[in-house]
C-alpha cells in the first residue's frame, strides 16, 4: 500500500502528466450564472450609479429585431408604452426580468419618469427595491433624473432610497467593472448567522448555495487588508480545475465587498476524517490522489506557480461526490523573487506557528518554493493512513 501510494502519488503531484491527461475545459462563473443568455439594455437613461452617464435618446424609438422577451419589456417600459408592457406581461412574461446590469422595467421606466408604467409594474408586483448592479433602486434613479412624480409614488409604496457608496476597488469606467462582478441584491445572506471577519458562511445566490467570505467594513482603511483581498481575488478568479475550489464571482463595487465560491455541503477532510475513522487504502489513496492533482494544478500553473502554504485538511473540501477540493490559497500573499521562489509579503499575517501542518520556512519567513506544499502534503498523507490527529 506504502509503495503504490508514494508510486501514484509522486506521479500526480511533482510531473505534468495531469497536464497533459485532462482535456476537459472549465468555463468561467458565468457559466453559472441563471443570466448568461441575457444581454445589455443600453436605450436611453442608464442606471444613476453607473460610472459612466449617457445621454438620454431624443428621437422615437422603434423596437430592434431579435430582442429576447425581457428586452422587449426595457424597450417598451423606456418607450412609455403602457400597453405593450401590459400585452407583455398578460403573456406570461417576467415583471422583474434583468438585464445583465441587473435592471428590471421598473428601473428604466423609473429614469425615463414614464408614471402609467410604473403604476402598471406596481400592480403586477414588481420588486419595489431591486438593486442593479451597481446597487441602485428604481426610487434612486427617479430621484437622481427629477422625476419627482414616480419617486413619490415609489416612496409612497414604501421604496426604500439607497446610501451610496464607494469602495477602494470602485472603477470610473464600467467598461472595467470585472466580468465576475455579481449584482449584491442576488444574495441571501443571513445576518442572523453572524459574520466573523475573513471567514467563509453560507449565502444563497439566485437560489443556489453558495460560500461568501464578507470583508470587514472596518478594513476598507487598511491597505494591507485591501490588497490582500485583491490577491485572493486575482488567484481564485484565474483558476479552474475540478480538485480545486471553484470561484463563483465577486461583489466589488457595493459595499459590503464579498468573494463568492462553491459551497460543499460535506465540509472538509478534517471533519470527515474525524467522522469516519479509519479510511481504507483504497479511499485514502483516492483521497491522497485528488490533493495531488489539485496542488499539481496550482504548481504548474502556466504563468506563476501557485504556492499553497497554508495546505491542511481544513483547506480541503468535499463535494456531494465524495472528491476533494483544494481550497485556502491566497490567503497568504507572496513576493516574488524568482519563477519559483517567494517570501511572504506580510510576515506574521495568518501564519500560526502552533500549526503542524506548515512547513518551517513559512513560520521561520524564509524562502520558500513547492517544497513546502509537499510538506504539508505528507503531514496530511500520514494522518490519512494511521489516523493519527494532530
Amino acid at each position: 500500500m506504502e509503495n503504490l501510494t508514494k508510486r501514484e502519488v509522486s506521479r500526480q503531484f511533482s510531473n505534468r502528466a495531469l497536464k497533459r491527461g485532462f482535456s476537459r475545459q472549465f468555463s468561467r462563473q458565468s457559466s453559472m450564472d441563471p443570466r448568461k443568455n441575457n444581454q445589455w439594455f443600453n436605450f436611453g437613461r442608464q442606471s444613476s450609479v453607473d460610472p459612466v452617464q449617457r445621454s438620454s435618446v431624443q428621437e422615437e424609438l422603434t423596437v430592434p429585431e431579435n430582442l429576447d422577451s425581457t428586452m422587449r419589456l426595457l424597450f417598451m417600459a423606456c418607450r412609455g408604452d403602457t400597453k405593450g408592457v401590459e400585452d407583455l406581461l398578460n403573456e406570461g412574461m417576467d415583471v422583474n426580468g434583468i438585464d445583465l446590469d441587473g435592471r428590471t422595467a421598473l428601473h428604466v421606466a423609473a429614469c425615463e419618469g414614464h408614471v402609467e408604467v410604473v403604476k402598471l409594474l406596481l400592480s403586477r408586483n414588481a420588486n419595489i427595491d431591486a438593486r442593479d448592479r451597481w446597487g441602485s433602486t428604481a426610487a434612486a434613479d427617479a430621484k437622481y433624473y427629477g422625476n419627482l412624480d414616480v419617486y413619490n409614488i415609489l416612496k409612497a409604496c414604501g421604496a426604500s432610497v439607497p446610501k451610496t457608496r464607494k469602495t477602494p476597488m470602485t472603477v470610473s469606467d464600467p467598461e472595467e467593472v470585472p466580468e465576475y462582478e455579481l449584482n449584491p441584491a442576488e444574495l441571501q445572506v443571513r445576518r442572523s448567522d453572524g459574520i466573523t471577519k475573513g471567514s467563509y458562511q453560507v449565502a444563497k445566490w439566485n437560489g443556489t448555495k453558495v460560500s461568501v467570505k464578507i470583508l470587514d467594513k472596518d478594513s476598507y482603511s487598511d491597505p494591507e487588508t485591501i490588497a490582500a483581498f485583491k490577491h485572493e481575488l486575482t488567484i481564485l478568479e484565474k483558476v479552474r480545475h475540478p480538485n480545486v475550489v471553484q470561484f463563483v464571482g465577486a461583489v466589488t463595487q457595493n459595499i459590503p465587498m464579498m468573494i463568492v465560491s462553491e459551497y460543499h455541503s460535506k465540509g472538509d477532510l478534517g471533519c470527515y476524517l474525524h467522522k469516519k475513522g479509519r479510511l481504507s487504502p483504497h479511499k485514502a489513496l483516492n483521497f491522497a490522489l485528488d490533493i495531488a492533482r489539485g496542488m499539481n494544478y496550482l504548481h504548474e500553473y502556466k504563468s506563476d506557480p501557485i504556492i499553497h502554504c497554508d495546505l491542511k485538511p481544513k483547506n480541503v473540501l468535499m463535494d456531494s461526490g465524495g472528491q476533494l477540493k483544494v481550497a485556502g490559497f491566497g490567503l497568504l500573499r507572496l513576493s516574488n523573487i524568482s519563477y519559483d521562489k517567494a517570501k511572504l509579503s506580510n510576515p506574521g499575517a495568518h501564519v500560526d506557528p502552533s500549526n503542524i501542518y506548515m512547513a518551517p520556512e513559512v513560520y521561520k519567513n524564509l524562502i520558500v518554493d513547492r517544497s513546502v506544499d509537499s510538506y504539508s502534503f505528507g503531514v496530511m498523507l500520514y494522518e490519512t493512513v494511521n489516523l493519527l490527529y494532530f
